[in-house]
C-alpha cells in the first residue's frame, strides 16, 4: 500500500470518529527518542524514517514537522507523496500547536453564529493518548483556550493507525538482566532511597517513572527492547513503603525476581499500570485522593496521567532521577575512561584502514556501508563490546550534509579518493556509552572544505578547553563552538552537545549545549561535575559535503578560590582528528596547543594497546605543526 493510500484509509477512519485533525507521533508509551518497530506509526504513514517528526492529517492537507537534522532527508523521503514538509524552527513556520490553533480559529470564523450555545459546532483533534506526552497536551489545551463559537474536543483514545496497519510488527519484549554494581557504582537500594528523599522534599508521597532509561538506571537493570538502547519496556511506581515494576514478567528470570524482591520491588504485568493507578483509591469517596503523585510531564503519557488523576493529586515536575543519573559517580567516571580507551583502539584501527585505502593504488572502491561494517568489525573484536549505541552514520560527499544520514542498500555510494567521509558512531560497553564523529579527508579537497573544516575544529577545541564558574549552563558556552562559524556568517541546525548515558541512551538529559530553546533537554540546566556531554560543532553544505568533529567531554572540577568554584571539561574520546584539511594559519596558538595536547593524550593512552605498525602510524598522523 502506497503512502497516499494509507492516508486515504486513515481519513476514512477519522470520518467514522468525527475527527477533523489527527496527530501521529514518533513516540512509544514512554516518550523515548528511539522506538521499536511496533511504535513506528509516523514512519508507516509518511515513509519518513528519521527519529524525530510529527505528522498531522486532515481532509485538506497532510503535514510533517521535523527539525534541522532531517530537513534534507525528509524532503527526499516525502517526495512524490501528498505530504507537505514543515521545517520546524525556520522563520515563518508555525509550531504544531500554533498550526492547530489557526485551523480552529479559521473553522470558527467560517461558522455562522447560532442562536443557542448548545448548538455550537464541534471541532475535534484526535491522537493516541498512550504515545502523547502530557506536556504537549497541556500546551495544546492552553493554545486552544479562548476560541469561541465552536466546541473544541480533544479525543486521546484513538490508535487509528493500528486499525489500518494490518501487518504491524509485534511488541518486542526481551530478557531483563541485572546490571552489576561493580559497574554502576551504587546499589539500586541507595538510588531508590535518594528518590524517596527527593519526593519527601517535594511533598509528594507517590511517584511513577515512565522514562525507560531512568528505570534501568534506578534499578541497576538493563534490557534490549529498543535497538541500540539497553532498556526494557516498563513503568516504576514508588512510594515510601512500596515499589512496583510493571513489565513483561515472563522476561524476568528467577534470579532477577529474587534480586528485585531483595530491594523491595515486586512485579506486575506491563499493561496493568493504568488500572492500578485508576483503582488505587477504590473504596474511598471519589473526591478523596490517596495523596500527591509526582509525574514528569515530558515523559509521562497523557493516558497514564488521566488514570493517575483519578486517585492522586498530581505534581508535575521533572523526574528526580534525571539529574541523579546525569551526574556520573566516581566508579562510572573511571569506567568511562576505560571504555573510551577500548573504543579508541577500534577507532584508530579503523582510521588507519581508511588511510591505507586512500593511499592504495587499487581501483576497487569501498562504499559507505563497507566503512560502517569495517568499524563494527574492529569494535566487535573487543570482548567488552556489547553493541552500537546508534545506527552508524557513514556519509560520503553530499550525504555528509544530511545530518543524520544512515546508508542503506538503496542509498549506498562508493567512497572515492577525494572529498570528505563523515563517520558518526558509538558503542555500548558495560563500562559506558560512547559517541564519536570524525570527518576524514579521502583525497583532494576544495578550499571551502578546508576553510569550514578548520572553523569546526576551532569550535570543538574552544569548547573543550573552556573553564567556567559553577552554575553556567550549556547555553552560555555554545558561542565558543559556533563562534568561528558565526565569524564566517555560517551556522549549523542542531545542538552542539547532548548528555550521554552510562551504558544507556546515547542521548540523555538534563543538560545540553545549545543557545536555542530546547524543551526536551533544558539548555538552562547548569553543567555539573560528572555530566558527560558531546562536543560536536558542524557545517553542512547541501549537495556538496558535511563536516562534524565530535568528542565526549566530562565535566570536572578545575579549582576553588575566593571567586568561586570553577569547572571545565576532560575529553574522554580518544582518536586522532584528521590534520590534512587544517589551515594552520587560521588557528590561534592556544588552539594549536590544545590540539597538540589532545593528540599527545591519544598517543599516550592508546599506543600501549597497538601493534608497532599502528602505533607508528598514530604517532605520525597526530603530529601537530607548532
Amino acid at each position: 500500500m502506497k503512502i497516499d493510500e494509507r492516508i486515504e484509509r486513515l481519513l476514512l477512519e477519522m470520518k467514522k470518529e468525527n475527527i477533523d485533525y489527527y496527530i501521529i507521533l514518533t513516540n512509544d508509551y514512554h516518550n523515548s527518542e528511539y522506538v521499536s518497530d511496533f511504535f513506528k506509526c509516523r514512519e508507516y504513514m509518511s515513509g519518513f524514517t528519521g527519529s524525530a517528526g510529527t505528522l498531522v492529517v486532515s481532509e485538506k492537507e497532510t503535514i510533517l514537522w521535523t527539525d534541522g537534522r532531517y530537513f534534507i532527508q525528509a524532503e527526499e523521503q516525502l517526495s512524490g507523496s501528498r505530504i507537505e514538509l514543515y521545517k520546524a524552527g525556520n522563520k515563518g513556520v508555525p509550531t504544531i500547536k500554533e498550526y492547530l490553533k489557526s485551523k480552529c480559529e479559521e473553522f470558527a470564523k467560517n461558522i455562522r453564529e447560532t442562536e443557542s450555545p448548545s448548538e455550537a459546532v464541534s471541532f475535534t483533534i484526535g491522537f493516541d493518548g498512550k504515545v502523547m506526552d502530557l506536556s504537549f497536551v497541556k500546551d495544546l489545551e492552553e493554545q486552544l483556550s479562548g476560541i469561541k463559537r465552536i466546541n473544541i474536543n480533544i479525543n486521546p483514545a484513538l490508535d487509528l493507525v493500528g486499525r489500518i496497519w494490518t501487518d504491524r510488527p509485534a511488541l518486542v519484549a526481551n530478557e531483563i538482566k541485572i546490571f552489576p554494581e561493580e559497574y554502576s557504582g551504587k546499589s539500586a537500594s541507595e538510588k531508590l532511597n535518594e528518590i524517596k528523599l527527593a519526593l519527601s522534599e517535594k511533598k509528594a508521597e507517590f511517584h511513577v517513572v515512565s522514562s525507560l532509561d531512568d528505570i534501568a538506571w534506578l534499578l541497576n537493570m538493563r534490557g534490549s527492547d529498543i535497538e541500540c538502547n539497553p532498556v526494557f519496556l516498563s513503568y516504576l511506581f514508588i512510594c515510601e513503603d512500596d515499589a512496583v515494576l510493571f513489565c513483561h514478567t515472563s522476561k524476568v528470570a528467577e534470579k532477577t525476581k529474587v534480586y528485585l524482591s531483595d530491594i523491595g520491588v515486586h512485579l506486575k504485568e506491563y499493561d496493568e499500570i493504568y488500572d492500578f493507578l485508576a483503582d488505587y483509591n477504590s473504596g474511598k469517596a471519589a473526591e478523596e485522593k490517596a495523596g500527591s503523585m509526582l509525574l514528569d510531564p515530558d515523559t509521562v503519557n497523557y493516558r497514564l496521567y488521566t488514570e493517575a488523576s483519578k486517585s492522586f493529586e498530581t505534581v508535575l515536575e521533572e523526574n528526580p532521577s534525571t539529574k541523579l543519573k546525569g551526574c556520573k559517580n566516581e566508579t562510572e567516571m573511571e569506567n568511562l575512561r576505560m571504555a573510551n580507551v577500548i573504543d579508541g583502539i577500534a577507532m584508530v584501527k579503523f582510521l588507519k584502514w581508511l588511510d591505507d585505502y586512500k593511499n592504495s593504488n587499487s581501483e576497487e572502491l569501498i562504499t559507505e556501508i563497507d566503512a560502517a561494517e569495517k568499524l563494527l568489525e574492529f569494535r566487535s573484536k573487543s570482548s567488552e563490546f556489547l553493541g552500537i549505541s546508534f545506527e552508524t552514520i557513514s556519509a560520503y560527499g553530499a550525504h555528509g550534509a544530511i545530518v543524520h544520514y544512515e546508508p542503506t542498500p538503496e542509498t549506498d555510494i562508493p567512497v572515492e579518493r577525494k572529498g570528505f567521509l563523515l563517520v558518526d558512531s558509538g558503542a555500548q560497553y558495560y563500562k559506558g556509552t560512547t559517541d564519536i564523529t570524525r570527518t576524514i579527508a579521502m583525497g583532494e579537497l576544495t578550499e571551502d572544505m578546508k576553510k569550514y573544516y578548520t572553523a569546526v575544529l576551532k569550535g570543538n577545541l574552544r569548547l573543550s578547553s573552556a573553564i567556567f564558574p559553577k552554575g553556567v549552563a550549556g547555553a552560555n558556552l555554545d558561542i565558543l563552538a559556533r563562534g568561528p562559524l558565526w565569524q564566517l556568517q555560517k551556522d549549523y541546525n542542531h545542538g552542539t552537545g547532548h548528555g550521554i548515558g552510562y551504558y544507556l541512551n546515547v542521548h540523555e538529559g538534563p543538560q545540553n549545549i545549545n543557545w536555542k530553546i530546547s524543551k526536551r533537554y533544558g539548555n538552562s540546566e547548569p553543567l555539573a561535575v560528572g555530566m558527560v556531554t558531546s562536543d560536536e560543532p558542524g557545517f553542512y553544505l547541501e549537495g556538496e559535503f558535511g563536516v562534524r568533529i565530535e568528542n565526549d567531554v566530562l565535566t570536572v572540577l578545575k579549582g576553588e578560590n575566593e571567586d568561586g568554584t570553577f569547572l571545565g571539561f576532560e575529553v574522554l574520546t580518544l582518536a586522532p582528528i584528521d590534520l590534512t584539511p587544517v589551515i594552520w594559519e587560521d588557528l590561534t596558538s592556544e588552539e594549536i596547543e590544545a590540539l597538540a595536547d589532545y593528540h599527545r593524550t591519544v598517543v599516550e593512552k592508546l599506543s600501549p594497546y597497538l601493534d608497532n605498525e599502528t602505533a607508528e602510524w598514530l604517532k605520525k598522523v597526530t603530529c601537530v605543526q607548532q
